[in-house]
């Protein structure tokens, strides 16, 4: 399994939500995404399905301002 299918595997998650989400980013977003970009995106996906929403909904701040980029991409989608 190539990187990109391991983190698509990952952005699978117990809400709809943010399945929705999380795919519809990795189609449109993820390729372009640098190196750093990507590393960030992993750390997001490693906070629970709740406070992963919260932070993208814009209801929980990210617990560092690198992560703005890429949650303002995630509130694209």
């Amino acid at each position: 399994m190539n990187q990109q299918a391991r983190i698509r595997w990952r952005c699978r998650r117990g809400m709809l939500e943010l399945d929705i989400v999380l795919l519809r980013f990795m189609d449109n977003h993820y390729a372009q995404l640098d190196a750093r970009q990507r590393e960030l995106f992993e750390v997001l996906l490693t906070h629970a399905d709740h406070d992963l929403w919260s932070m993208i909904s814009g209801k929980l701040e990210a617990p560092d301002q690198a992560f703005q980029p890429i949650l303002k991409l995630l509130q694209e989608n």
